[in-house]
């Protein structure tokens, strides 16, 4: 293998780490569901698939046959997680999760029957 495809390989497992931390960082970090939602579902799908292209290219280059299982883990997480994402979205919108007051840290959360009328916004 030609240091210029270990260098390249090298590079798709940085970025992909990167992303990984970044998608780690957001779920830990954001606030609202929606921004927890989002953060995971693309950076960590980037960079799994970084990963997996590398891992690839690393068996491509080595000389070893191919094996499809990497090729399929990265088709079903391009396929899954945008739909999974996609479903927990409509699931939270069902659940009006907009409209819940913040709750304070240690709290568990309120059923939207049980917030009062006046603090929604819509009444």
């Amino acid at each position: 293998m030609s240091w210029v495809f270990a260098i390249l390989l090298v590079l798709l497992l940085a970025v992909g780490s990167f992303f990984i931390l970044v998608g780690s960082f957001s779920l830990v970090k954001l606030s609202e569901f929606f921004k927890r939602l989002h953060g995971p579902t693309k950076a960590s799908t980037l960079g799994v698939g970084c990963v997996l292209i590398a891992s690839v290219g690393y068996h491509a280059l080595g000389g070893t046959d191919p094996q499809p299982r990497e090729l399929l883990i990265t088709a079903f997480l391009f396929i899954t997680a945008p739909i999974s994402a996609h479903l927990m979205a409509k699931a939270a919108l069902s659940l009006h999760m907009a409209e819940r007051p913040p709750m304070p840290d240690g709290e568990p959360p309120q059923p939207i029957d049980a917030v009062d009328e006046d603090a929604r916004p819509d009444a």
